[in-house]
């Protein structure tokens, strides 16, 4: 059975933790009206030397709890400052969420581009 992208909606922003060691929602998807595709990008082009950052990506396999199914740990200046978050295909009550945390240093803004595209069947 063929499949196509009904809808595609872009999130962009940005987003500054409240506090040191604060998770903080980049975005947080509730239900989505068929099962879907979401992937993007959070700069960290505005991290400093002394700054700490763990980003972290969640999703509902069962449709109700979130667990962690990804985590990265950058430490200070990046050379390369945009992490990607790969192209994921969840279902539609995954819920799918990604988070930073700053654990160190300055607290900063990051901006973020997220898109998420709805599938339908043909």
């Amino acid at each position: 059975m063929p499949v196509r992208i009904r809808t595609k909606t872009r999130l962009q922003g940005s987003v500054t933790p409240s506090n040191l060691n604060v998770e903080t929602d980049v975005i947080n998807l509730e239900n989505q009206t068929d099962d879907y595709i979401v992937e993007g990008q959070i700069s960290l082009q505005n991290i400093g030397a002394d700054d700490t950052v763990v980003i972290k990506t969640y999703i509902a396999v069962d449709g109700t709890n979130q667990v962690q199914v990804d985590q990265i740990t950058l430490i200070g200046a990046q050379t390369l400052p945009v992490v990607r978050i790969p192209a994921c295909t969840v279902a539609y009550n995954g819920k799918f969420r990604a988070t930073i945390t700053q654990t160190a240093g300055t607290i900063r803004s990051y901006p973020y581009t997220f898109i998420v595209q709805i599938m339908e069947i043909v």
